[in-house]
């Protein structure tokens, strides 16, 4: 990469190994199993520049035919108990595959606790959902949208699961779309199968094609701005690589050639409600699966990969803009001085060591921001690989 603040090819490519080895927070060491080539013929990846060829669990190969069948379930509002919304109700392309909103609101209008999450480079994530290390496929996680009880998303229960197959087994279309991506299966439409086509989808929705990705090729230049947050980014001064530091900006990776992942959460001192590092319930982090104190309000650090449109931001959406969020770490942490939640997140004893307070005055942090913002993809906002297939 030209001009790079690191020696030699010291890129963000290869920060990746060196960013899993060195951040803490909760994290736990697995093996990965999936496949490191897993695909039919009718498959191609077309990988960035930089990009790891993603593993495939043995169970659930890529196809095309199969990656355009999830990509017609996930737009679908059939797939939902009531029929009124889809994956996409929530996970709109032209904001990254977020939806604008604090917390998504299921079929229902029951409310979840947390953001909706952008789908984009799943494919490299070793854990799924904001705070939750046992969820490790695109597979197990879609069963939580499609069944889950409390909060209600998609809403598909025992009562109606029959209902739902049978719109899709009597669309004659779809009957062909199962027929073509599982060959062989006497009774393709099933939830099994839906599921591996939808997480098919997901896999396969790379994003790579961001100015900066340009820029790393030599296909673009960046601005006086930019290039000194690029410089801020990657380096100490405004510590951002230690959490964002691999090709898909963050700290969570495994690929096809991974022999073992590291998988970081962090708490950033975002509440201490109690003095005594509390965060709100239902929204403890990985604390509401391990119970253990350490693990208070440890959340997985997010792909900063096209956040420019992601907003609003936090795993509750509590913090409204890139200006704000910027604000955030630089204090080192949030102090809330009145309601419910006050309390100074700052000095919350379970808060991650990479968080600290940071000297950056107002041109370093406009020209962050403005390094940030090369990294939205227009491709994957707008394409029509990824689109709704019934507009």
């Amino acid at each position: 990469m030209k001009n790079s603040p690191f020696p030699g090819a010291f890129t963000a490519a290869t920060l990746a190994s060196f960013v899993l080895m060195s951040c803490g927070g909760g994290g736990t060491s697995t093996t990965d199993k999936s496949q490191a080539v897993n695909t039919d013929a009718s498959w191609s990846w077309n990988l960035p520049v930089n990009f790891a060829t993603p593993a495939v669990p043995a169970d659930n190969p890529m196809s095309e035919e199969k990656f355009q069948l999830g990509r017609y379930l996930f737009h679908d509002t059939r797939l939902s108990g009531n029929g009124t919304q889809a994956c996409a109700s929530c996970h709109l392309q032209n904001l990254a595959f977020t939806d604008g909103k604090a917390v998504a609101t299921g079929s229902t209008g029951e409310k979840t606790a947390r953001s909706a999450m952008p789908i984009a480079n799943a494919a490299y994530h070793p854990t799924l959902n904001w705070a939750n290390s046992a969820t490790t496929s695109l597979e197990q996680q879609m069963e939580t949208p499609l069944f889950a009880t409390s909060p209600v998303e998609l809403g598909i229960n025992d009562g109606n699961r029959a209902t739902v197959l049978k719109r899709f087994q009597d669309d004659s279309d779809y009957v062909a779309r199962f027929g073509r991506a599982f060959p062989g299966e006497a009774s393709p439409i099933n939830f099994t199968n839906i599921i591996k086509a939808i997480a098919t989808f997901e896999r396969g929705m790379l994003s790579g094609d961001s100015r900066y990705d340009r820029y790393q090729k030599g296909q673009a230049t960046l601005t006086a701005s930019e290039e000194r947050g690029r410089n801020l980014f990657f380096t100490e001064k405004a510590e951002c690589f230690h959490c964002h530091g691999s090709f898909n900006f963050n700290d969570q990776l495994k690929h096809a050639g991974s022999r073992s992942v590291e998988t970081p959460f962090h708490n950033t001192g975002l509440y201490n409600i109690d003095g005594k590092g509390g965060f709100p319930a239902p929204n403890r982090g990985i604390f509401e699966l391990t119970g253990k104190a350490e693990d208070m309000g440890a959340f997985r650090a997010q792909s900063l990969r096209n956040v420019a449109v992601t907003a609003p931001y936090m795993h509750d959406g509590s913090i409204a803009t890139l200006e704000e969020v910027l604000d955030f770490y630089a204090a080192g942490g949030r102090h809330i001085t009145s309601g419910p939640l006050a309390g100074d997140g700052r000095n919350n004893p379970y808060k991650s060591d990479l968080i600290s307070r940071i000297d950056l005055d107002a041109q370093e942090k406009a020209d962050l921001i403005a390094f940030l913002k090369t990294l939205t993809d227009e491709n994957l906002l707008t394409s029509s690989r990824f689109s709704n297939p019934f507009k």
